[in-house]
């Protein structure tokens, strides 16, 4: 099944099988694990190309394009690791560093598209980027507590069904689009406010 978001220039794509093995929830969060540990070293870098990129639309007005493209590269690699840890898809992620802002299409099942603004920035809305994320994180966290507990109890279903609950899939998924606009407008790719949406 296909889950994707639209209207935003951050969208997500996840393409969950209808049918997943049963023993993959057991497996797959720790086969992850060298992907998490590339995302932590990934999401450093990232903290510090976001303060770049706030300097450099603050003095020029502009978002360099090599900048844009490597925080696209981690919204991406982001996306594509917690859909496999989270068993929402099979396919093992390729450690692939494409500083794109499409997806390569090189990870079937997980899609993270990027548009971001380089021209025209609004100087005023980037200077307090910080302060108007706020309200933002602090419905996210209570969504990824919510998410987290949807995510566990579907690992059980899946490990007894060998198929998602599509409200709880939804749900999930619901988050991860939220939490990648909120990323897409905390690292300074766009200017456009993200919806409180699911959607």
């Amino acid at each position: 099944m296909e889950i994707a978001s639209t209207g935003y220039p951050a969208t997500l794509t996840v393409e969950t099988p209808p049918k997943i093995a049963n023993w993959r929830p057991l497996v797959q969060w720790f086969l992850a694990i060298p992907h998490y540990i590339v995302l932590n070293v990934l999401g450093i870098v990232s903290g510090v190309v976001a303060i770049i990129s706030w300097f450099a639309i603050l003095i020029t007005g502009k978002l360099p394009e090599g900048l844009a493209s490597f925080q696209a590269l981690y919204l991406r690699y982001s996306n594509r690791t917690y859909a496999y840890a989270g068993f929402l898809v099979e396919p093992y992620p390729p450690f692939t560093f494409g500083t794109v802002t499409a997806d390569p299409g090189d990870y079937p099942g997980v899609r993270t598209d990027v548009v971001p603004e380089y021209e025209n920035r609004n100087r005023v809305t980037v200077f307090f980027r910080l302060f108007l994320l706020i309200p933002q994180i602090v419905v996210l966290y209570i969504l990824q507590i919510v998410a987290s507990i949807v995510w566990f109890i579907s690992l059980f279903v899946v490990l007894f069904t060998g198929s998602w609950n599509d409200g709880m899939r939804n749900l999930v998924l619901g988050y991860m689009r939220w939490s990648l606009r909120v990323g897409a407008y905390g690292t300074l790719l766009t200017d456009e406010y993200p919806p409180f949406s699911l959607d």
